[in-house]
Protein backbone atom coordinates (compact mmCIF):
# COMPACT_ATOMS: atom_id res chain seq x y z
CA UNK A 1 0.00 0.00 0.00
CA UNK A 2 1.24 3.52 -1.08
CA UNK A 3 0.63 6.50 0.98
CA UNK A 4 -2.93 7.60 -0.20
CA UNK A 5 -3.94 4.39 0.90
CA UNK A 6 -3.47 5.45 4.11
CA UNK A 7 -5.09 8.72 4.35
CA UNK A 8 -8.04 8.13 6.56
CA UNK A 9 -4.95 6.49 8.98
CA UNK A 10 -3.30 9.74 8.85
CA UNK A 11 -6.93 11.48 9.81
CA UNK A 12 -7.74 9.42 12.48
CA UNK A 13 -3.73 10.07 13.71
CA UNK A 14 -4.75 13.57 13.68
CA UNK A 15 -8.06 13.16 15.60
CA UNK A 16 -6.24 11.29 18.30
CA UNK A 17 -3.88 14.01 18.29
CA UNK A 18 -6.84 16.27 18.95
CA UNK A 19 -8.36 14.05 22.29
CA UNK A 20 -4.60 14.06 23.26
CA UNK A 21 -4.97 17.95 23.53
CA UNK A 22 -8.58 17.80 24.88
CA UNK A 23 -6.89 15.56 28.22
CA UNK A 24 -4.11 18.06 28.55
CA UNK A 25 -6.04 20.98 28.39
CA UNK A 26 -9.27 21.01 29.70
CA UNK A 27 -8.31 20.68 33.07
CA UNK A 28 -5.85 23.73 33.55
CA UNK A 29 -8.75 25.80 31.38
CA UNK A 30 -10.85 25.33 35.05
CA UNK A 31 -7.96 26.05 37.31
CA UNK A 32 -10.11 28.99 38.13
CA UNK A 33 -13.47 27.29 38.67
CA UNK A 34 -11.76 24.49 41.18
CA UNK A 35 -10.15 27.43 43.33
CA UNK A 36 -13.47 29.25 43.34
CA UNK A 37 -15.51 26.25 43.51
CA UNK A 38 -13.42 23.75 45.35
CA UNK A 39 -10.76 26.14 47.22
CA UNK A 40 -7.48 23.98 45.66
CA UNK A 41 -4.13 26.04 46.18
CA UNK A 42 -1.74 26.34 43.67
CA UNK A 43 0.02 23.59 45.11
CA UNK A 44 -2.73 20.55 44.65
CA UNK A 45 -4.19 22.10 41.05
CA UNK A 46 -0.17 21.75 40.18
CA UNK A 47 -0.29 17.89 41.61
CA UNK A 48 -3.63 17.47 39.63
CA UNK A 49 -1.21 18.14 36.60
CA UNK A 50 1.65 16.21 37.75
CA UNK A 51 -0.46 13.39 38.34
CA UNK A 52 -2.37 12.95 34.97
CA UNK A 53 1.07 13.69 33.11
CA UNK A 54 2.79 10.56 35.93
CA UNK A 55 0.27 8.80 35.10
CA UNK A 56 0.72 8.63 31.12
CA UNK A 57 4.57 8.11 31.81
CA UNK A 58 3.24 5.43 33.63
CA UNK A 59 1.68 3.74 31.47
CA UNK A 60 3.76 4.61 28.55
CA UNK A 61 6.62 2.79 30.35
CA UNK A 62 4.81 0.16 31.24
CA UNK A 63 2.07 -0.97 28.16
CA UNK A 64 4.65 -1.46 25.65
CA UNK A 65 4.14 -5.30 25.80
CA UNK A 66 0.30 -4.96 26.45
CA UNK A 67 0.64 -3.09 23.04
CA UNK A 68 2.47 -5.61 21.32
CA UNK A 69 -0.06 -8.26 22.78
CA UNK A 70 -3.28 -7.06 21.27
CA UNK A 71 -2.03 -5.12 18.74
CA UNK A 72 -2.10 -1.01 17.64
CA UNK A 73 -5.97 -0.99 16.84
CA UNK A 74 -7.59 -2.78 20.03
CA UNK A 75 -4.79 -0.47 21.88
CA UNK A 76 -6.01 2.78 20.09
CA UNK A 77 -9.53 1.85 20.78
CA UNK A 78 -9.03 1.09 24.34
CA UNK A 79 -6.85 4.36 24.96
CA UNK A 80 -9.89 6.50 23.57
CA UNK A 81 -12.76 4.59 25.42
CA UNK A 82 -10.75 5.27 28.45
CA UNK A 83 -10.29 9.19 27.04
CA UNK A 84 -13.89 9.18 27.15
CA UNK A 85 -15.04 7.76 30.40
CA UNK A 86 -12.31 9.92 32.07
CA UNK A 87 -13.97 12.87 30.83
CA UNK A 88 -17.46 11.74 31.98
CA UNK A 89 -16.17 10.90 35.53
CA UNK A 90 -13.92 14.84 35.53
CA UNK A 91 -18.05 15.81 35.04
CA UNK A 92 -19.59 14.04 37.72
CA UNK A 93 -17.03 12.88 40.40
CA UNK A 94 -16.09 15.94 41.99
CA UNK A 95 -19.59 16.44 43.09
CA UNK A 96 -20.26 12.37 44.22
CA UNK A 97 -17.36 12.31 46.12
CA UNK A 98 -16.96 13.08 49.87
CA UNK A 99 -13.76 14.65 48.51
CA UNK A 100 -14.03 16.80 45.09
CA UNK A 101 -10.38 17.00 44.54
CA UNK A 102 -10.40 13.08 45.51
CA UNK A 103 -12.89 12.80 42.30
CA UNK A 104 -10.63 15.22 40.40
CA UNK A 105 -7.65 12.88 40.67
CA UNK A 106 -9.99 9.30 39.65
CA UNK A 107 -10.84 11.27 36.51
CA UNK A 108 -7.98 12.65 35.88
CA UNK A 109 -6.12 9.07 36.51
CA UNK A 110 -8.69 7.80 33.87
CA UNK A 111 -8.59 10.10 31.12
CA UNK A 112 -4.46 10.36 31.27
CA UNK A 113 -4.54 5.89 31.20
CA UNK A 114 -5.93 6.65 27.73
CA UNK A 115 -3.63 9.65 27.04
CA UNK A 116 -0.64 7.77 27.78
CA UNK A 117 -2.15 5.36 25.56
CA UNK A 118 -2.62 7.85 22.28
CA UNK A 119 0.93 9.30 22.88
CA UNK A 120 2.83 6.17 22.32
CA UNK A 121 0.55 4.48 19.72
CA UNK A 122 0.19 7.49 17.40
CA UNK A 123 3.88 8.68 16.71
CA UNK A 124 4.87 4.60 15.97
CA UNK A 125 1.82 4.87 13.80
CA UNK A 126 2.79 7.53 11.50
CA UNK A 127 6.43 6.82 11.33
CA UNK A 128 5.55 3.29 9.74
CA UNK A 129 3.53 5.30 7.21
CA UNK A 130 5.59 5.45 3.74
CA UNK A 131 6.73 8.54 3.32
CA UNK A 132 9.54 10.37 1.69
CA UNK A 133 9.14 12.94 4.39
CA UNK A 134 9.23 11.07 8.30
CA UNK A 135 10.86 14.79 10.13
CA UNK A 136 7.92 16.47 8.22
CA UNK A 137 5.43 14.01 8.89
CA UNK A 138 5.72 14.22 12.76
CA UNK A 139 5.92 18.18 12.88
CA UNK A 140 2.50 17.79 11.13
CA UNK A 141 0.83 14.97 13.13
CA UNK A 142 2.25 16.99 16.47
CA UNK A 143 0.54 20.20 14.93
CA UNK A 144 -2.80 19.08 15.27
CA UNK A 145 -2.33 18.76 18.98
CA UNK A 146 -1.70 22.09 18.83
CA UNK A 147 -5.13 23.13 16.99
CA UNK A 148 -6.61 20.36 19.20
CA UNK A 149 -5.67 22.73 21.89
CA UNK A 150 -6.76 26.09 20.05
CA UNK A 151 -10.16 24.24 19.37
CA UNK A 152 -10.46 23.37 23.00
CA UNK A 153 -9.71 26.66 24.66
CA UNK A 154 -11.74 28.82 22.26
CA UNK A 155 -14.74 26.10 22.57
CA UNK A 156 -14.20 25.76 26.38
CA UNK A 157 -14.02 29.76 26.34
CA UNK A 158 -17.17 30.61 24.61
CA UNK A 159 -19.16 27.63 26.33
CA UNK A 160 -17.57 29.14 29.91
CA UNK A 161 -18.93 32.21 28.96
CA UNK A 162 -22.84 31.24 27.75
CA UNK A 163 -23.21 28.84 30.58
CA UNK A 164 -21.61 30.05 33.16
CA UNK A 165 -19.19 28.81 35.14
CA UNK A 166 -21.58 26.97 37.85
CA UNK A 167 -21.94 24.66 35.01
CA UNK A 168 -18.60 24.09 34.10
CA UNK A 169 -19.37 20.54 34.48
CA UNK A 170 -21.46 20.33 30.83
CA UNK A 171 -17.74 21.00 29.33
CA UNK A 172 -16.11 17.66 29.59
CA UNK A 173 -19.67 16.00 29.17
CA UNK A 174 -19.58 17.48 25.68
CA UNK A 175 -16.26 16.80 24.91
CA UNK A 176 -16.27 13.21 25.94
CA UNK A 177 -17.91 12.99 22.28
CA UNK A 178 -14.92 13.41 20.59
CA UNK A 179 -12.97 10.55 21.66
CA UNK A 180 -16.16 8.32 21.51
CA UNK A 181 -15.88 9.77 17.48
CA UNK A 182 -12.65 9.06 16.55
CA UNK A 183 -12.93 5.37 18.91
CA UNK A 184 -15.14 4.82 15.62
CA UNK A 185 -12.58 5.65 13.36
CA UNK A 186 -9.94 3.30 14.89
CA UNK A 187 -12.65 0.56 13.87
CA UNK A 188 -12.11 1.21 10.37
CA UNK A 189 -8.90 2.48 9.12
CA UNK A 190 -6.37 0.29 7.87
CA UNK A 191 -2.64 0.00 9.70
CA UNK A 192 0.67 -0.98 8.64
CA UNK A 193 1.88 -4.14 9.76
CA UNK A 194 4.31 -4.20 13.18
CA UNK A 195 7.92 -4.32 12.28
CA UNK A 196 8.65 -8.20 13.43
CA UNK A 197 10.49 -8.40 16.98
CA UNK A 198 13.56 -9.67 15.59
CA UNK A 199 13.86 -6.38 13.56
CA UNK A 200 13.63 -3.79 16.34
CA UNK A 201 16.53 -2.40 18.35
CA UNK A 202 16.66 -4.19 21.80
CA UNK A 203 15.36 -1.42 24.46
CA UNK A 204 19.21 -2.79 26.25
CA UNK A 205 21.06 -1.28 23.05
CA UNK A 206 19.27 1.99 23.60
CA UNK A 207 19.92 2.70 27.19
CA UNK A 208 23.55 1.50 26.45
CA UNK A 209 24.37 4.50 23.96
CA UNK A 210 24.92 7.88 25.75
CA UNK A 211 23.54 9.36 22.32
CA UNK A 212 20.15 7.73 23.29
CA UNK A 213 20.16 9.01 27.01
CA UNK A 214 20.90 12.55 25.99
CA UNK A 215 18.33 12.44 23.20
CA UNK A 216 16.06 11.38 26.30
CA UNK A 217 16.91 13.75 28.57
CA UNK A 218 16.62 16.65 25.91
CA UNK A 219 12.94 15.04 25.94
CA UNK A 220 12.06 15.65 29.53
CA UNK A 221 12.96 19.35 28.91
CA UNK A 222 11.14 19.79 26.02
CA UNK A 223 7.92 18.25 28.01
CA UNK A 224 9.16 20.70 30.91
CA UNK A 225 9.66 23.53 28.64
CA UNK A 226 5.99 23.39 27.01
CA UNK A 227 3.97 22.67 29.73
CA UNK A 228 5.05 24.95 32.81
CA UNK A 229 3.72 27.66 30.65
CA UNK A 230 0.78 26.17 29.20
CA UNK A 231 -0.38 24.83 32.47
CA UNK A 232 -0.18 28.18 33.64
CA UNK A 233 -0.62 30.63 31.17
CA UNK A 234 -4.58 30.66 31.83
CA UNK A 235 -4.56 31.12 35.76
CA UNK A 236 -1.38 33.52 34.95
CA UNK A 237 -3.29 35.87 32.53
CA UNK A 238 -6.21 36.52 34.72
CA UNK A 239 -4.25 36.60 38.56
CA UNK A 240 -1.12 37.70 37.36
CA UNK A 241 -2.22 40.44 35.02
CA UNK A 242 -6.16 40.84 35.76
CA UNK A 243 -7.18 40.21 32.73
CA UNK A 244 -10.85 38.60 32.20
CA UNK A 245 -10.80 34.81 32.38
CA UNK A 246 -12.30 34.70 28.73
CA UNK A 247 -9.66 37.42 27.23
CA UNK A 248 -7.07 35.69 29.26
CA UNK A 249 -7.82 32.44 27.82
CA UNK A 250 -8.26 33.90 24.43
CA UNK A 251 -4.96 35.68 24.55
CA UNK A 252 -2.91 33.21 26.98
CA UNK A 253 -3.00 29.69 25.98
CA UNK A 254 -4.64 30.06 23.08
CA UNK A 255 -2.03 32.68 21.45
CA UNK A 256 0.75 30.33 22.95
CA UNK A 257 -0.92 27.24 21.15
CA UNK A 258 -1.52 29.34 17.80
CA UNK A 259 2.44 29.83 17.88
CA UNK A 260 3.17 26.71 18.32
CA UNK A 261 0.53 25.27 15.58
CA UNK A 262 1.84 27.25 13.30
CA UNK A 263 5.31 26.80 13.70
CA UNK A 264 4.53 22.89 13.69
CA UNK A 265 2.60 23.74 10.34
CA UNK A 266 5.28 25.10 9.14
CA UNK A 267 7.78 22.88 9.46
CA UNK A 268 5.60 19.76 8.26
CA UNK A 269 5.78 21.59 4.78
CA UNK A 270 9.15 22.50 4.80
CA UNK A 271 11.06 20.21 7.24
CA UNK A 272 13.44 18.60 4.91
CA UNK A 273 14.88 21.66 3.98
CA UNK A 274 15.24 22.78 7.67
CA UNK A 275 18.69 22.19 9.83
CA UNK A 276 16.40 20.82 13.04
CA UNK A 277 19.04 21.09 15.46
CA UNK A 278 20.25 24.64 14.58
CA UNK A 279 16.66 25.13 15.03
CA UNK A 280 15.84 23.86 18.24
CA UNK A 281 19.46 25.31 19.52
CA UNK A 282 17.20 28.87 18.44
CA UNK A 283 14.12 27.48 19.84
CA UNK A 284 15.78 27.03 23.65
CA UNK A 285 17.23 30.82 23.69
CA UNK A 286 13.54 31.87 22.17
CA UNK A 287 12.30 29.99 25.29
CA UNK A 288 14.76 31.26 27.57
CA UNK A 289 13.79 34.88 26.77
CA UNK A 290 9.44 33.93 26.89
CA UNK A 291 9.90 33.20 30.08
CA UNK A 292 11.70 36.34 31.23
CA UNK A 293 9.40 38.49 29.08
CA UNK A 294 5.95 37.18 30.54
CA UNK A 295 7.37 36.79 34.41
CA UNK A 296 8.16 40.43 34.72
CA UNK A 297 6.83 42.63 31.81
CA UNK A 298 4.83 44.79 33.51
CA UNK A 299 3.09 45.79 30.40
CA UNK A 300 0.23 42.99 30.25
CA UNK A 301 0.27 43.26 26.09
CA UNK A 302 4.20 42.10 25.80
CA UNK A 303 4.11 39.90 29.01
CA UNK A 304 1.21 38.02 26.74
CA UNK A 305 3.54 38.57 23.66
CA UNK A 306 6.17 36.90 26.02
CA UNK A 307 3.40 33.52 26.75
CA UNK A 308 2.89 33.58 22.40
CA UNK A 309 6.66 33.54 22.09
CA UNK A 310 6.95 30.36 24.20
CA UNK A 311 4.71 28.91 22.12
CA UNK A 312 6.56 29.08 19.19
CA UNK A 313 10.06 28.28 20.30
CA UNK A 314 8.81 24.74 21.97
CA UNK A 315 6.80 23.79 19.16
CA UNK A 316 9.46 21.89 17.58
CA UNK A 317 11.18 20.67 20.98
CA UNK A 318 9.02 17.55 21.29
CA UNK A 319 8.50 16.49 17.21
CA UNK A 320 12.12 17.37 16.36
CA UNK A 321 12.97 15.25 19.22
CA UNK A 322 11.18 12.26 18.29
CA UNK A 323 12.54 13.09 14.37
CA UNK A 324 16.37 12.74 15.26
CA UNK A 325 15.68 9.86 17.54
CA UNK A 326 13.77 7.89 14.82
CA UNK A 327 16.50 8.78 12.18
CA UNK A 328 19.14 7.56 14.44
CA UNK A 329 17.39 4.48 15.62
CA UNK A 330 14.67 3.58 12.59
CA UNK A 331 13.87 -0.06 14.15
CA UNK A 332 13.25 1.63 17.63
CA UNK A 333 9.54 0.82 17.08
CA UNK A 334 6.77 1.45 19.34
CA UNK A 335 9.23 0.72 22.25
CA UNK A 336 11.40 3.62 21.28
CA UNK A 337 8.75 5.64 21.27
CA UNK A 338 7.04 4.72 24.51
CA UNK A 339 10.60 5.08 26.50
CA UNK A 340 10.74 8.71 24.72
CA UNK A 341 7.40 9.57 25.75
CA UNK A 342 7.80 8.67 29.49
CA UNK A 343 10.99 11.58 28.97
CA UNK A 344 8.20 13.77 27.50
CA UNK A 345 5.94 13.37 29.82
CA UNK A 346 8.21 13.32 32.74
CA UNK A 347 9.42 16.68 32.04
CA UNK A 348 5.15 17.30 31.43
CA UNK A 349 4.65 16.62 35.05
CA UNK A 350 8.11 18.02 36.53
CA UNK A 351 7.79 21.17 35.13
CA UNK A 352 3.73 22.71 35.73
CA UNK A 353 4.62 21.03 39.83
CA UNK A 354 7.86 22.77 39.75
CA UNK A 355 6.48 26.32 39.00
CA UNK A 356 3.64 25.65 41.15
CA UNK A 357 5.42 24.70 44.23
CA UNK A 358 7.61 28.02 43.81
CA UNK A 359 4.27 30.09 43.05
CA UNK A 360 3.16 29.09 46.35
CA UNK A 361 6.09 29.90 47.87
CA UNK A 362 6.86 33.61 46.32
CA UNK A 363 4.36 34.56 43.26
CA UNK A 364 3.21 32.96 40.34
CA UNK A 365 5.79 35.30 38.08
CA UNK A 366 8.54 33.80 40.06
CA UNK A 367 6.98 30.51 39.61
CA UNK A 368 7.19 31.28 36.14
CA UNK A 369 10.41 32.51 35.63
CA UNK A 370 11.92 30.01 37.63
CA UNK A 371 11.00 27.37 34.82
CA UNK A 372 13.71 29.14 32.90
CA UNK A 373 15.84 26.57 34.13
CA UNK A 374 14.11 23.93 31.24
CA UNK A 375 15.46 25.48 28.25
CA UNK A 376 18.54 26.17 29.36
CA UNK A 377 19.09 22.70 30.08
CA UNK A 378 18.15 21.90 26.78
CA UNK A 379 20.67 24.74 25.39
CA UNK A 380 23.20 22.44 26.99
CA UNK A 381 22.16 19.01 25.89
CA UNK A 382 21.52 20.10 22.19
CA UNK A 383 25.91 21.68 22.52
CA UNK A 384 26.94 18.54 24.07
CA UNK A 385 25.04 16.03 21.81
CA UNK A 386 26.26 17.94 18.61
CA UNK A 387 30.11 17.71 21.02
CA UNK A 388 29.43 14.36 21.06
CA UNK A 389 28.04 13.10 17.56
CA UNK A 390 31.39 15.23 16.37
CA UNK A 391 34.05 13.23 18.28
CA UNK A 392 32.00 9.88 17.51
CA UNK A 393 31.84 10.57 13.64
CA UNK A 394 35.86 11.99 13.63
CA UNK A 395 37.07 8.46 15.89
CA UNK A 396 34.77 6.35 13.38
CA UNK A 397 33.84 4.11 15.78
CA UNK A 398 29.68 5.42 16.59
CA UNK A 399 27.45 2.49 15.82
CA UNK A 400 25.51 3.26 12.32
CA UNK A 401 22.32 4.82 13.68
CA UNK A 402 24.45 7.25 15.64
CA UNK A 403 26.06 8.49 12.41
CA UNK A 404 22.58 8.85 10.73
CA UNK A 405 21.26 10.60 13.68
CA UNK A 406 24.73 13.03 13.17
CA UNK A 407 23.24 14.50 9.94
CA UNK A 408 20.56 15.98 11.52
CA UNK A 409 22.47 17.96 13.50
CA UNK A 410 25.45 18.82 10.95
CA UNK A 411 25.98 22.30 10.72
Amino acid sequence: MNNDDYKSTLHACYLGYISQALIVNLPPLLFVVFQERFGLSYTLLGSLVAIGFVTQLTVDALAIGFVERIGQRKSAVLALALAAVGMIAFAFLPDLLPSPYVGLVLATVLFSIGGGLIEMLLSPIVESLPSDAKASSMSLLHSFYSWGQVLVIIVSTVALLVVGRDLWYLLPLAWSLLPLFTLFRFTLVPLPPPEEASERTPLGTLFRSKIFLIALLLMVCSGASEQSMAQWASLFAERGLGISKALGDLLGPCLFAVMMGTARTWYGVRGQTINIHRALVVSSVLCMASFVITAFVPVPAIALLGCALCGLSVSLMWPGMLSMTAAGYPSGGVAMFAIMAVGGDVGCSIGPQFTGIIADRSSLNWGLLSAIVFPTAMLIGLVALKSMLSRRQASRQSLSSEVVLSHCVKS
